[in-house]
């Protein structure tokens, strides 16, 4: 089973890299799971035709009975096993701690042993790895860490603190990060930029996706490019990406 955590500056499109990723995975034959870990819980959507999940957090909240796997995870295209973790009422409490408690009640409800996936994806907020948040690479979740940046200043900022909170824990083996998705954003000399900073942190470009009208069109519809045009040229670099994850496995 290949269990991958996707990282990322927030709105640097990360679930959109992530739920492209899942639909390309799915659509090879594998039977694939996609946590969204970030409060806003919308990792999830486009592989659900745009209907929202309730998240883990919101149902704890709302319910006093616990929940089964069929109250928390709905099964969008493909057959992928979609579930939101969610966040506290906002201004109160610690996302990250909603994380935590998400992964502990999986766990407590035999997901991994239920679905028996072939790959499970961590789409985790990265501005700040810290508690919760960091989960996915210090607890044993998550084996691989790729990181979505484009050449934006914060961008690489960010992705810069997500690879030296992963190098901190690497003597424990936790998980190791894999390589970069460039998510173009088409600012000058971006290319360039991003591949210096690989460069200078031992890391490769393991996905270069262009910036693409066909992305938002489709997700306007509630669905990705994988879904909506499969044999278009974005949809192949997803094909590509998920091949060579997922061969690395076998």
């Amino acid at each position: 089973m290949k269990k991958i955590a996707i990282y990322g500056k927030g709105g640097i499109g990360k679930s959109t890299m992530t739920s492209h990723l899942a639909a390309a995975m799915a659509s090879l034959g594998y039977r694939v799971i996609q946590i969204g870990c970030d409060p806003k819980a919308d990792s999830t959507i486009n592989l659900l035709g745009g209907h929202p999940l309730e998240p883990v957090m919101n149902y704890l909240r709302e319910h006093d009975e616990d929940p089964t796997l069929e109250d928390i995870m709905k099964i969008g295209f493909g057959g992928i096993h979609c579930i939101e973790t969610g966040g506290p009422t906002p201004g109160i409490g610690c996302a990250g701690r909603g994380i935590i408690a998400t992964f502990n009640l999986l766990d407590d409800l035999e997901l991994i042993e239920k679905v028996k996936p072939d790959v499970i994806l961590f789409d985790v907020l990265g501005d700040v790895v810290c508690g919760g948040f960091a989960a996915p690479i210090r607890e044993g979740y998550a084996d691989e860490i790729l990181i979505v940046t484009s050449g934006e200043k914060m961008a690489l900022y960010a992705a810069n603190n997500i690879n030296t909170a992963v190098n901190n824990f690497k003597d424990r083996s936790y998980a190791q990060v894999r390589g970069l998705i460039l998510n173009r954003r088409n600012v000058p000399s971006e290319e360039e930029k991003v591949q210096a900073f690989a460069d200078q942190n031992h890391l490769s470009i393991v996905c270069d996706v262009p910036r693409s009208d066909a992305i938002n069109e489709w997700e306007d519809q509630g669905k990705t490019v994988v879904e909506g045009d499969p044999h278009s040229e974005i949809a192949q670099i997803f094909f590509d990406l998920a091949k060579k994850l997922m061969e690395d496995a076998s």
